[in-house]
């Protein structure tokens, strides 16, 4: 008889109050001393820069859940970028453009996924040489060269806000792909699947669940959801460049940590990692309106991100010693996928 998976972890509720704490705290503060920040200009710059965190945090979300993860989302971008000017230098409708950078990114994503789940090898070690490969694969197609003539409605929009309210147009169909990826994940048996996934991977495919398949359309999906943001940095900035969006992936895994997510997997809410994501945009957004350097941005954000693996681990290590007999923590490597113990795509 198969051994049945572990209980799966459930969201913790704890975290995601705390980052929901520091997030009202920051905003509380940044708006009673920093002048501009509380304005409806200003929330409108914020929400469009966490815009593309946001968008590409929802997918990972999930692929972290299962205790992968994917470094190349930043250069997914910059290549749908370059590839977007590219194409619309050579004629092409924009509206056309769209669906093939979509479709792109979708086919690098499953560039990851093949080897990850086809080959068995390590999410960490693919995404981060296709990090490299897909940004330098950007400068092949659009060299250092950018393209902005891009159609002034197109750019209005990306930029424009609902009516006199200062939030961003884009907001909405954020909104809808946000309660489409919580669904998915938090009242959906794919969702148990993939905690499952997390905790233990050769329990999981004991109890029939297509580990492989399933991971390998994560990784397509991320990609496709990198190439959607691509398109819209592009649009916001009305700029196609081969660096565009360069060194976003760290703040995407940051917002996806700190929001609760366990870099082991099998633990973590969409809802602690979009209060993450708003609070990484809101102190790096108060932080420039006082002049802090972008490099002392950076130190923060790894901070941060050190904060977030740090102290789960810690707090699993205090319960573990609580338990009766002592024990190891829960936080521990899901057993490596390979091509011959799980389901193909």
């Amino acid at each position: 008889m198969p051994p049945e998976p572990r209980r799966r972890r459930r969201p913790s509720p704890s975290w995601d109050l705390a980052v929901v704490g520091v997030l009202l705290v920051v905003l509380i503060v940044a708006s009673t001393t920093v002048s501009g920040f509380a304005s409806s200009r200003n929330i409108g710059f914020l929400l469009l820069d966490v815009m593309v965190i946001a968008l590409i945090a929802l997918p990972l979300t999930l692929v972290v859940v299962t205790g992968e993860i994917d470094l190349s989302v930043a250069s997914t971008v910059g290549l749908t970028s370059a590839v977007m000017g590219s194409l619309w230098v050579s004629g092409l409708s924009l509206e056309l453009i769209v669906v093939l950078c979509v479709v792109l990114g979708g086919v690098l994503g499953a560039v990851n996924g093949l080897l990850v789940t086809g080959f068995g090898l390590p999410s960490l070690a693919v995404t981060i040489g296709t990090l490299a490969l897909f940004r330098g694969l950007a400068f092949v197609v659009l060299g250092d060269q950018a393209v902005a003539d891009f159609p002034a409605d197109w750019t209005g929009w990306a930029i424009g806000s609902l009516g006199d309210t200062g939030i961003p147009n884009a907001v909405l169909p954020l909104a809808l792909l946000a309660v489409g990826f919580v669904v998915i994940l938090h009242a959906t048996p794919i969702g148990r699947g993939l905690y499952a996934m997390g905790n233990n991977t050769e329990a999981a495919v004991f109890a029939g669940i297509a580990v492989r398949r399933t991971k390998f359309w994560l990784f397509v999906a991320t990609g496709a959801v990198a190439g959607l943001g691509g398109v819209f940095w592009t649009l916001r900035f009305a700029s196609a460049r081969a660096d565009n969006a360069n060194g976003l992936e760290l703040l995407v895994v940051a917002a996806v940590l700190l929001g609760g997510v366990s870099i082991f997997g099998g633990r973590g809410s969409l809802f602690g990692v979009l209060a993450a994501v708003l609070l990484l945009g809101s102190l790096r957004n108060a932080l420039q309106l006082v002049n802090v350097s972008s490099d002392a941005l950076n130190v923060l954000t790894g901070l941060l991100l050190i904060i977030s693996v740090v102290v789960p681990s810690l707090a699993a290590r205090r319960r573990a010693r609580r338990r009766p007999g002592g024990g190891a923590p829960p936080e521990t490597n899901p057993v490596p996928t390979t091509a011959a113990s799980t389901g193909g795509p």
